[in-house]
Parts: structure tokens; sequence; C-alpha cells
């Protein structure tokens, strides 16, 4: 930690907010005719890179000034009466569970905001696409900033307009009835949302986030929390995604364009179990407890389920796109996420956000990979690709191929590499939950969820034997090209940070775990 004063923390997180959005309107603006390079294109890219690698600067220097001492507090925060007759605040601070989302927020955005400027998506104007990927990192970063319901709300719907075109305009085949799909489900599902978010505010006489953390639901009778937790629950459960939900995800993902999927498994599937951990969990804990034998069930159904349909989509004949195949992954790991929410314990709780977070790193690898597959192939369907003999991906392109390898195997949960822990602490959680939670019922639940565990071992090193083996020389001469320069660089850091998480847990868990059993205490610790 760096002594960086109050004031200077409380300017670097409102700047992480707003300049996304400040950043989009410049987007649209005409260049200056010294910036425009070789092409006004180039220029808005360029611009892209520059918004979102300033405000990873940003992030990192908050992270660099936040006091690692006191993780459970809210740091860097600001508090400004915005609407007085509803008592709605802007009200922003990051704790040692929202900082990390925003670290790998900000990075992913730059990361993918570089890739496009190499390879930008076929689809109308650039200036359109740079503005609409800023206007979603901004109402991404908000989400894990912002501490007032109504300002959650305002920032989680935000994201949905600007990814709907992302994939509506830049993706691929179906994209049309796959935005569509999409932004109904999280649409009806937010519109469920609000009306729990609106119980929960007018019920207890604010909608501060870190006020109704503090009163742990003692201003809420039963009735309203069951009402708020199923009402919020279906919302956040719809974005997670959690089984039976799920069905728009594979869609969006298949027809999405590389960047689109990355942010979409990376970012925004995030903002769904993000607010249980930080909204249902300290502010209606009975209701959480009434409903979490429920939540896990469905979370170890999913974990199966999503691994049986990456299974079926391996089989030779099945025409699996394996762009479809890791969205259904997402769906069982996600599963994992909530199993560790429901288990109601620190260390289930804690391995829920862990999950996330090496989630976001290594699937948001995965995409990257499986587009510049589809891009060197002209396909991502893994019968086509595997042919007869087999891809043949490490005799052809040996650097892309070994680091699909390491993104399966640390999507499978090897011991070393950030899935691991993630899934091996939701599990223990499962184990032992909650006072008052059944415990035969929770055993099941990690029972089913280790034989998940085989599951995504299975497909995923078929996935590897199918693309990545076999002899070159037997299939079609095709002059494919390796990891090229602008891959490398934005490939790096998760492959990096996949790696010092599975070997250095303590670097996470060590800010997430005071700020959990805070929360789980009510805010009384």
């Amino acid at each position: 930690m760096i002594d960086i004063s109050p004031s200077v923390m409380q300017f670097l997180l409102a700047f992480i907010v707003a300049a996304p959005l400040l950043g989009a309107v410049a987007a649209l603006l005409p260049a200056p005719p010294g910036l425009k390079g070789k092409s006004p294109e180039q220029a808005v890219l360029r611009h892209g890179v520059t918004v979102t690698g300033v405000i990873l600067a940003a992030a990192i220097a908050l992270a660099v000034g936040f006091d690692q001492d006191t993780p459970s507090r809210f740091q860097a925060t600001t508090d400004i009466s915005w609407i007085q007759a509803l008592n709605v605040r802007i009200h922003l601070g990051v704790d040692g569970i929202s900082l990390p989302l925003l670290l790998m927020t900000a990075l992913l955005f730059f990361l993918c905001a570089l890739y496009s400027y190499f390879k930008l998506p076929d689809g109308p104007s650039p200036k359109a696409f740079v503005a609409l990927l800023l206007v979603l990192e901004s109402g991404t970063l908000a989400t894990f900033a912002v501490l007032d319901l109504l300002l959650f709300f305002l920032a989680f719907e935000m994201v949905l307009i600007p990814m709907y075109f992302l994939i509506a305009r830049w993706g691929g085949a179906q994209r049309q009835a796959a935005a569509w799909k999409f932004i109904l489900y999280t649409l009806l599902g937010s519109v469920v949302m609000l009306l729990g978010l609106l119980l929960i505010g007018l019920n207890s006489g604010t909608f501060d986030m870190v006020a109704l953390a503090s009163d742990n639901g003692r201003g809420l009778t039963h009735t309203t929390q069951l009402l708020a937790v199923l009402a919020i629950g279906i919302g956040l459960a719809v974005k997670t995604p959690m089984w039976p939900l799920h069905s728009w995800l594979p869609d969006a993902h298949t027809a999405a364009p590389t960047v689109g999927s990355v942010l979409l498994a990376g970012v925004l599937l995030k903002m769904g179990t993000y607010g249980f951990v930080r909204i249902l969990l300290p502010v209606t804990p009975d209701g959480m407890h009434t409903f979490a034998p429920y939540l896990g069930a469905f979370a170890a159904v999913g974990i199966v389920y999503g691994s049986l349909a990456c299974l079926a989509l391996t089989r030779k004949g099945n025409k699996g796109d394996l762009k479809r195949l890791i969205a259904y992954s997402s769906v069982g790991h996600m599963g994992f996420v909530l199993l560790g929410i429901a288990s109601m314990t620190p260390t289930g709780v804690n391995g829920a956000l862990f999950a996330n977070i090496a989630h976001g790193l290594i699937t948001g690898l995965l995409f990257f990979l499986v587009g510049a597959l589809k891009d060197r192939y002209g396909t991502a369907d893994l019968d086509t690709l595997a042919g007869a003999t087999g891809a043949a991906l490490y005799g052809r392109a040996p650097r892309l191929g070994a680091l699909l390898a390491f993104a399966a195997v640390a999507s499978l949960g090897l011991p070393g590499l950030a899935g691991f822990w993630g899934e091996m602490l939701a599990l223990f959680g499962a184990f032992d939950p909650g006072a008052g939670l059944s415990r035969p019922a929770f055993l099941t639940y990690m029972a089913v969820g280790a034989f998940g565990t085989l599951l995504t071992a299975a497909y995923l090193l078929i996935v590897v034997r199918r693309v990545c083996m076999g002899d070159p020389k037997e299939g079609p001469e095709i002059a494919l090209a390796d990891v090229q320069h602008y891959e490398f660089a934005a490939w790096t850091p998760l492959v990096a940070l996949t790696v010092l998480a599975g070997l250095w847990p303590a670097v996470l868990l060590g800010l997430t775990d005071p700020a959990v059993q805070k929360l789980l205490a009510g805010g009384n610790s």
C-alpha cells in the first residue's frame, strides 16, 4: 500500500466510473486533424485503447492506495444527495469484495480495446463500436462501485443496450435473434428485480446499501425479506445465469463478436453473482436462509447440466460450436459460484468470489482463443475443425495450441491454477453449510458438484484432443498463422494472472475474507 490521500482516492473512483461515458461522447466527435493518423477509423480505435488504458491505470492506482489492513471498510467513498424526495444518493465506495472485480473489469475492457484495434469485427461504424464499448464499461464499473440500490439498478440496466447492439450489429450468424433473446430475458428479469429493490427501500426507509447491510434485515419483516429475495433473485439469476434461466446465454455467445463474448462471460455474468453477495446476503439474511437450499439445488443441477451439454457438443457429428460449448461451460462454472453463496458461510462465499475472478480470467482467455481459431479456420464448429484426423493445432500453430490446452486445464480446475481454489472452497462451504441449513441436502449438492468437476475434465480434454492433436501431414494443407504480436499482448496478462491466482490465492482471499466476515456478521465485525 502507498499512502494516497482520501480525496485523491475519492477522485480516482469517481473518475473510473465517469470517464468511460466522457470517452464514449468523445469517440463520436470528429478526430482532431493531428490525431487522425492514417485514417479516422484508426484514430477512434486508438482513442478506445487510450481511454480504457487510462481507466485501467486509475484502477491500479486505486488498488495501490487501498488500505489492505482494513479491506472490510468502504474506501474512496463519495456520498452526495441526488433525489431528496426518494432519499437516493450518489454513493460510491469499494471494499475487498468489489475491488478485485473493478480491477478485472478495467483489465478486460483494455485488452478487448487493444485486440479490436488490430482485429475490429465486421460491422458498421468503428465510432459506434468504440462508443458502445465505453458505455458498457461505465455501466459494469458503476455496478461494482455504487452503494445505493436504485443506482445499482440503473448501472445494472445500463449495460443492456450497448451489449444488444454489439451482438446485433457486429455479431455473426443469427445475431438479431440472439440479441433480442438476450435483452428480453434480462429486461424481464430486471423488471421483477426493481420491484424487489423498491420493496426493500420503501419498507426500510432508505436505499443506502451500507445502512441496509448494517441493519442486517432487522427493519424488514420475514415476509418482506422472502418477497424481496424472490424478486431480486430472479433478476440476478437471469444475469448470472442460473439454470433454468440460462437459455439466452449460448445463443448470445455464439452470435457475439469475440470481444463481446469475452466481456459477456468475463464481466457481465459477474454482475448477477455480485448482487447476491452485496445485496441479498447482508440485507435480507432471513429470506436468503429460507431460499438457500433451493438456490443450492439449482446450482448443483446447473453444474451437471452445463457439463452434460458440453459433453454432448463434443460428440462427433453433433456440429458442436466451440463458442456455444464454452457458454454452456459457464453455466456449470457459475453454478459453483451460486453453490458457494447458497452455503452462507465465509468459506463458501469467499470461494464464490474467487471463482468469479477465476472464471473471468480463464473464460475470457478461452473466448479470445476460440475467436482466433475462428478467424483462421473460418469456423468454430468442432467437427469441421477436427476433421478426420484432428485439427493438429500443436503441429500447425504450436503456441496457439499450447495456449488452448493451458486455458482448458485451467478451466477444469487443475491445482496450481486459478480455477481450482474457487470451486474447492465452494464445495467446502457446501460440506459444512451455515447454521440452520440442512447439512444432508448440502452434502448432496457437494457430491453432485464434485461429479460435475469430473464431467468438466472429460469434455475439456476431449476438446483438446480433437482440436490440438492429430498429424498435420494427413489433413488438408493449411497455412496457419501462429499467435500474432497483438494476440500475445492481449492474452499474456490473463495467462499470468491465472497462474498468479493459482499459486498465490492469499492475494485475493486476503482482500475478500475480512469483507465477507463483516458482511455475514451484519456489518458488526
